[in-house]
């Protein structure tokens, strides 16, 4: 073994994806988003760069997001996209192939996680395992997942939010809801556009989700100036958009998740349940950022519920923590099929 590691652990989002190299930590968190030009299909630019050009490319360039609810919607490009982390996280003493860890959502198929696995090879990998992203995070969040106690993790993404019971390493009971982080965005671009007549893109949306969101309405508002095109006039116009119409905007989505952890308590096992109402669920995840989210899904469960520290980050350090001891974990939390 020469002085570097080769081992990469990558957190395949549908919205971001982050790359976690031993000894550095997270080397990058970048879009998962890849810019094709259209004529002879040549892919232009990868993440961060693609990702400025969503909205505004000419008819000839289309952006592409290779992910859709977590699972490989264009194979091609997603290959494309973790050549790039590949090679960027290799830096430039790229000898040998790395060994990969990467997170799939805990509902995909045998033949989602397989198509996975084939794209990480053909992208450059020598081996490359694929764990499930509730275990992933958490790990990430420090929960003990190897312990006879139940333990429940909440955890919102872009595309899928995956709610999971894991005991003993493995998972319990899970639910994936495909209600997350960008349908929150999409009923705010649908709201602004029924409200006011005026269009707004999805980078638009999320700015607000970021800046004003909420889960619930409150007494006390926070207000943001939006520009967007007129749908009238069609020339360029500012608005007022409170939180608390945010919070009604994406009401439908937070239920969903809510749906979600009431179906995954219904099919656990009784012991568990009394495990998780004594310490609460822990929430992780892009999406667990929004405002007051936590204590929304605390009401409408009766169980506490906790943010996770670096909710962001949770399923990319679990998944550093998996490939940092991977002989342990090849035995319990891998497939690698």
């Amino acid at each position: 073994m020469s002085l570097f590691t080769n081992k990469i652990a990558i957190d395949l989002g549908t919205c971001n994806s982050l790359v976690f190299v031993p000894k550095k930590g997270i080397v990058l968190n970048e879009p998962s988003v890849v810019a094709v030009a259209k004529p002879e299909n040549r892919i232009m630019a990868v993440g961060l760069e693609a990702k400025t050009m969503v909205g505004r490319t000419p008819d000839f360039i289309t952006v592409y997001r290779p992910l859709k609810d977590g699972v490989i919607a264009d194979y091609r490009v997603t290959q494309a996209m973790m050549k790039y982390f590949i090679k960027k996280a290799s830096g430039r003493f790229a000898f040998a192939k790395p060994d990969l860890v990467i997170s799939v959502p805990a509902g995909s198929t045998s033949t989602e996680r397989r198509a996975v696995i084939e794209a990480a090879k053909s992208a450059g990998a020598k081996e490359a395992f694929v764990v499930k992203e509730p275990i992933l995070a958490a790990i990430g969040a420090g929960i003990p997942i190897h312990s006879c106690e139940g333990n429940m993790i909440i955890d919102i993404g872009g595309g899928t939010s995956e709610v999971a019971v894991i005991a003993l390493g493995g998972i319990v009971t899970a639910h994936s809801v495909r209600a997350a982080g960008d349908k929150m965005d999409e009923k705010i671009a649908d709201y602004i556009k029924k409200e006011y007549n005026l269009a707004v893109g999805s980078q638009t949306a999320e700015e607000i989700k970021i800046k004003i969101g909420q889960a619930f309405v409150q007494k006390k508002e926070s207000f943001m100036e939006v520009r967007g095109r007129d749908l009238v006039s069609g020339l360029p116009k500012n608005i007022r958009v409170s939180s608390n119409e945010v919070a009604k905007a994406i009401a439908d989505v937070c239920q969903e998740i809510v749906l979600g952890i009431k179906q995954v308590f219904k099919e656990t096992p009784p012991e568990l349940s009394a495990d998780i109402i004594n310490k609460g669920m822990v929430l992780s995840g892009g999406g667990g950022l929004l405002r007051n989210l936590d204590q929304y899904i605390a009401k409408a469960t009766g169980v506490p519920c906790f943010l996770a520290a670096e909710p962001l980050f949770c399923v990319v350090k679990g998944t550093g923590v998996v490939i940092e001891s991977l002989d342990i974990y090849k035995r319990t939390v891998m497939s690698t099929k």
